[in-house]
């Protein structure tokens, strides 16, 4: 390959290890966007290419042929009409800080009135917009295209101060309203960003927009597919385990292809270590804290149903955990079904390896245990487990409770709710990217944990001793029979009741039979 500069949006990624790109074509479906409809919106995670794809739709409609050639739209394009193009990115700044999307916003739209020789006369973001798309297409004789990366930045980053949020919220709404005004004069228009706010919110003026979210076709449109990375990235797969890459970095489902995280692969490639690129990029300080006030059952991460509704619910005054932990990309969808007609139920789960062990971890932050000591007590986990060794599984357990400082219950609720005890024991499991099922269902009933490790089976029953009669865990796992899903395995399956007390604020009971 030579080296020349290409739209990023094609995705393309220089000096792996050496000065040649590599080039995952995107421009079919940028075609197949701009011939079905004019107005679109699109939610995913950060890092996954939506900037980058932007680039590619602003080069297309600039008409800039060079960049394009011996990819799929090369041949499809008129690259005789050249339309004006107006991208705007909230991608800098921090908008936690008051005035700042205002300023972010008009130092744009200072340089395009100036390229089209716009006289700033106007004192609204939305009247200097309107101003510029006419003036725009009466310089150029074609209709404008509006492109708005990360429209949602502003909102996000001020979450913590809800009336700056709703102070940059209404900003935006005034500013993103005109589009819709102008319909008139625009040939195209593409929002991304990481979250869906509600039309009431946001879009209530710009309710022409087409969400292709959850749209199949276009499913792939961000990100790599499986045969993105067997066959544009063939060369750099020599001495990488390709299922390995697979259980790390792919996973993500938005009701079509799933996807790898394209931050994740092109750090991987170049680096040779298999590490959580994409989760350290950004730690999800108030995704974390807000699942800890919420009281949110972590066990339920591996298998989260809901509906269209919830997983849209995002808000300023309402925030749903499905939404919150589905648009930043902490779970993706596992499966759907239609119960009802025309009602549709959502299975949410982890993507892959890299966000089960890394959210975990922070979420264990977010319970209370002690920072220093979580990688210390992760590591003493994995040896028990190792050797087998039950009776120090115990000890261990009790010490992580017992380690949990006595002030941080003083500040916190979460320790009143049964859920929290079996989140902090799942969340060490789940850290370690262990193969765990909750709510492992049988013809008998349904069992709250099970592991599989090292040719063996660990059925785990959780009660907390206020709500029900000691030692009922390991009686209920005897009672419904549990053991035998497992039997035909030919591997030791061993019982284990585990019993909390939220008045002793630790493990009580822990008892033990192999099956």
């Amino acid at each position: 390959m030579t080296r020349r500069k290409l739209p990023l949006g094609i995705q393309s990624f220089a000096k792996i290890r050496s000065d040649d790109y590599y080039y995952v074509d995107k421009t079919a479906l940028a075609v197949k966007l701009i011939e079905s409809s004019s107005h679109y919106f699109l939610s995913r995670p950060r890092r996954f290419g939506k900037s980058l794809f932007l680039d590619t739709l602003k080069e297309l409609f600039e008409g800039n042929e060079p960049l394009f050639q011996g990819l799929a739209v090369h041949d499809q394009w008129d690259w005789s009409v050249k339309y004006p193009v107006l991208r705007f990115s909230f991608g800098g700044g921090d908008y936690a800080q008051p005035e700042q999307a205002e300023r972010v916003l008009f130092e744009q739209l200072d340089v395009f009135e100036t390229a089209y020789e716009v006289p700033t006369i106007y004192d609204t973001a939305s009247g200097r917009l309107k101003a510029l798309i006419i003036q725009a297409q009466k310089k150029t004789g074609q209709p404008v295209v509006v492109l708005i990366d990360e429209y949602d930045k502003p909102i996000l980053d001020a979450l913590q101060d809800k009336a700056l949020s709703r102070i940059n919220r209404d900003f935006l709404r005034g500013f993103y309203s005109t589009i819709k005004d102008s319909d008139a004069h625009l040939k195209f228009t593409f929002l991304t960003g990481v979250s869906k706010f509600s039309q009431v919110s946001l879009f209530s003026g710009l309710n022409n927009l087409f969400d292709i979210t959850l749209d199949p076709d276009y499913s792939s449109l961000c990100g790599y597919t499986d045969h993105d990375i067997d066959e544009v990235f063939e060369p750099e797969l020599e001495g990488l385990d390709r299922e390995k890459i697979k259980e790390w970095y792919n996973g993500y489902n938005w009701l079509g292809q799933h996807v790898y995280n394209p931050y994740d692969v092109l750090n991987l490639f170049k680096k040779r270590i298999f590490k959580n690129y994409w989760f350290e990029t950004g730690t999800p300080t108030f995704l974390v804290d807000h699942l800890a006030k919420n009281h949110f059952f972590s066990p339920d991460l591996a298998a989260l149903q809901s509906d269209a509704a919830l997983l849209s619910a995002f808000d300023i005054d309402h925030i749903s955990n499905e939404a919150l932990l589905f648009q930043t990309g902490y779970l993706t969808i596992h499966d759907v079904q239609e119960p009802m007609f025309g009602h549709w139920v959502y299975t949410l789960g982890y993507p892959n390896l890299e966000v089960k062990s890394s959210l975990n971890i922070s979420l264990l932050s977010a319970y209370g245990c002690d920072d220093s000591k979580v990688l210390k007590n992760r590591l003493g986990l994995l040896k028990i487990l190792q050797s087998n060794n039950l009776d120090e599984l115990e000890l261990l357990f009790h010490a992580f409770f017992a380690s949990i400082p006595n002030q941080w219950y003083t500040k916190n609720t979460i320790a009143h709710y049964e859920g929290y005890y079996a989140s902090v024991f799942y969340s060490y499991f789940a850290a370690l990217g262990l193969d765990v099922t909750v709510e492992d269902s049988t013809n008998h009933g349904r069992l709250d944990m099970t592991l599989k490790f090292n040719d063996q089976v660990y059925l785990f029953e959780f009660k907390v001793v206020e709500l029900v009669p000691d030692g009922k865990a390991l009686q209920q796992i005897k009672d419904k029979q549990y053991a035998d899903k497992y039997r035909g395995l030919n591997q030791p399956v061993y019982m284990i009741g585990v019993e909390f007390s939220k008045e002793s604020r630790n493990i009580v009971g822990f008892e033990v039979e192999q099956a």
